[in-house]
């Protein structure tokens, strides 16, 4: 594997290396939070400062893993569009390597995982509410009936309109909308 830290003292090299560390461990303990496993995380910091395309063997080697657990990460990876799988002319190897738009990368992972929770409940919400509506329809003169189904309708439709409005705001994150009302932070050398 190709190093790009040749050619500089053994002491810079460490600095680096430190700096570089608490980065991982940082977004290893960040994607725990979106439900993405601790030893995901560190695979996806360690792809971060790759200037270059990562094998599988390479993974597993720099960070002492079987390449079975290293497929397990690269693929949740993958599946969250948070690294791509690249080809590289000459290497018969599959490639990984991250996206570097970091905002590209929030808008995926939240559309993939509200876009799926919208279905999910608008699906199970529109159901219930149908068959209370018919509920209803069968016993109009019934007020105690009518009272808890009215109040049940009405915290339903509350939620169907609150999954309505997430579906819109995943909209504007997949066409890139979102940053007209919040735009990127511009980047600068040094914060």
């Amino acid at each position: 594997m190709f190093n790009e830290l040749a050619g500089i003292s053994p002491e810079q090299e460490q600095s680096i290396h430190k700096a570089r560390k608490r980065i991982i461990e940082s977004i290893g303990k960040n994607m725990d939070l979106y439900g993405i496993t601790l030893s995901t995380g560190p695979l996806y910091g360690l792809m971060f400062f790759q200037n270059k395309p990562m094998t599988l063997d390479e993974m597993g080697e720099a960070m002492e893993m079987s390449k079975t657990s290293m497929s397990t990460g690269i693929r949740t990876l993958v599946d969250l569009n948070m690294v791509n799988k690249v080809w590289e002319k000459g290497s018969r190897k599959d490639l990984y390597e991250v996206e570097r738009d970091w905002h590209q990368t929030f808008s995926d992972f939240f559309a993939i995982k509200w876009r799926k929770a919208v279905e999910m409940n608008l699906q199970a919400l529109k159901k219930s509410l149908s068959e209370l509506k018919e509920l209803s329809g069968k016993y109009p003169e019934d007020e105690v009936l009518q009272s808890t189904l009215a109040s049940d309708m009405d915290k339903i439709n509350q939620a169907v309109s609150y999954y309505l409005w997430l579906d819109r705001l995943i909209d504007a994150l997949e066409s890139g909308e979102i940053y007209n009302l919040v735009p990127k932070e511009p980047i600068r050398p040094e914060q």
